[in-house]
């Protein structure tokens, strides 16, 4: 068993060593230039392509994220100087027996790679779990929701975080707009983005397989005739989600498909569609969960 103690009061020459003798040659040290951290930096700036669908995590949450789910890494980076608290410690260990290097990096480069105010020193390059159609779980009741054009980061990654508290089956991008690497993205879900299927689309062949498996299509729309707490949820369904500058796609509404709106008892005249997806995502689960 490992005991590990505060680092706060250490120097950071007297934490390097005890890196060093806790992991030995799995440590390695590099710098600036190492490939690595240019990978990192492209990957933030989406600067080159990225075939292999990998993403940047950093921090304690997200990393216990990604080991829970079981995703896949692919570089695993520490600084030392940042680490002090004996959790993020026991972070360090786990991956060190599941990674083959362990790459230090100074507290300045650190900085210049990090998304983040706070990542307590530790940043990883893994693998997302990009899904396809075929890889959803089908049952007589699931939910899927489908975000069609949406062009927030923050938002797509608080409606896949919803998903995952009202038990949606997946999240289809159609007419996708966004990177799904961003870190913006895969933060705001709070790990969400490693659990709920994510599986990036066209209207084309979500529309033949959503058909093929008789799902019912539910848009929200802010004129749809139909209360969304009136509606059937009974059965497969998936909700639209459109962006809140343009709305959905037209194609969509070419389709055998309900339309729902949410009520507004104020002066405004929509939701943000985070919130309007999280309304309705609730409303379904609820009903289909007899709970309502």
């Amino acid at each position: 068993m490992n005991h590990f103690t505060d680092l706060k009061s250490y120097t950071l020459e007297e934490k390097e060593n005890i890196f060093k003798e806790r992991y030995g040659n799995k440590i390695q040290f590099i710098g600036k230039n190492n490939r690595i951290i240019n990978i990192i930096r492209a990957l933030n700036k989406n600067t080159k392509p990225n075939p292999e669908k990998l993403g940047v995590v950093e921090g304690i949450w997200e990393l216990n994220m990604v080991e829970k789910y079981n995703i896949k890494i692919k570089y695993f980076l520490i600084s030392i100087e940042e680490i002090y608290t004996i959790e993020a410690q026991e972070l360090v260990n786990s991956y060190a027996e599941s990674t083959q290097k362990i790459f230090a990096i100074s507290k300045k480069v650190f900085e210049a790679i990090s998304e983040k105010v706070n990542s307590q020193g530790l940043i990883a390059v893994c693998y997302l779990p990009i899904k396809s159609l075929e890889d959803i779980p089908l049952k007589n009741n699931s939910t899927l929701v489908i975000l069609d054009g949406l062009e927030i980061q923050g938002n797509v990654g608080t409606i896949i975080r919803s998903a995952d508290a009202t038990d949606v089956d997946g999240v289809i991008f159609t007419n996708r707009k966004i990177r799904l690497n961003h870190p913006k993205l895969i933060r705001s879900s709070m790990g969400s983005f490693f659990k709920v299927p994510v599986i990036d689309s066209n209207f084309d062949e979500t529309i033949k397989w959503l058909n093929k498996n008789n799902f019912k299509i539910i848009l929200t729309d802010t004129k749809g005739n139909l209360n969304f707490y009136e509606s059937n949820y009974t059965g497969r369904i998936a909700v639209v989600m459109g962006s809140e500058k343009y709305g959905i796609s037209e194609e969509w509404y070419s389709t055998n498909h309900t339309s729902v709106s949410i009520p507004m008892f104020g002066d405004c005249d929509s939701l943000n569609v985070a919130i309007a997806a999280t309304v309705v995502l609730y409303e379904i689960t609820l009903k289909q969960k007899k709970l309502r």
